[in-house]
């Protein structure tokens, strides 16, 4: 996915790891329903029926971070694990810390489809959606 334009920000080195306050519920991200359905249709499509969904954030991008998803047999030591609309969900605390209160989407229009993120910790995007500071 290209951002026509964007390069990424070369005084981003590491991921700055901030103090994670989880919410209540513990659930740092909310994955909306439909977008649960598409992670479950893309994991049989892929054969990964008994995986999770790993959720980061990683330094790149034209605004300085930008996300990743993919699936995971298992959890890592340093993960925080839970579980919506039966996907369950791995994501290590540097990355916990810039998603608490994220909702993840899947987005199906005339203009594409994909996962849409919309994060109220993200002071800046890039134009395209896939990165942010």
């Amino acid at each position: 996915m290209g951002c026509g334009g964007c390069t990424s920000n070369p005084e981003i080195k590491e991921l700055e790891q901030k103090e994670v306050v989880l919410p209540k519920d513990g659930k740092i991200v909310t994955l909306t329903e439909h977008a649960a359905a598409k992670v479950k249709e893309y994991m049989k499509a892929e054969k990964k029926g008994q995986y999770g969904l790993r959720i980061m954030v990683v330094p790149g991008g034209c605004a300085g971070y930008q996300y990743g998803m993919d699936f995971e047999k298992e959890s890592g030591k340093d993960d925080i694990v839970f579980e919506q609309h039966a996907v369950k969900l791995f994501i290590d605390k540097k990355s916990a810390s810039h998603l608490v209160g994220t909702t993840i989407d899947f987005v199906d229009n005339l203009q594409g489809s994909g996962f849409k993120i919309d994060n109220p910790n993200a002071t800046s995007t890039c134009g395209c959606g896939n990165s942010f500071g």
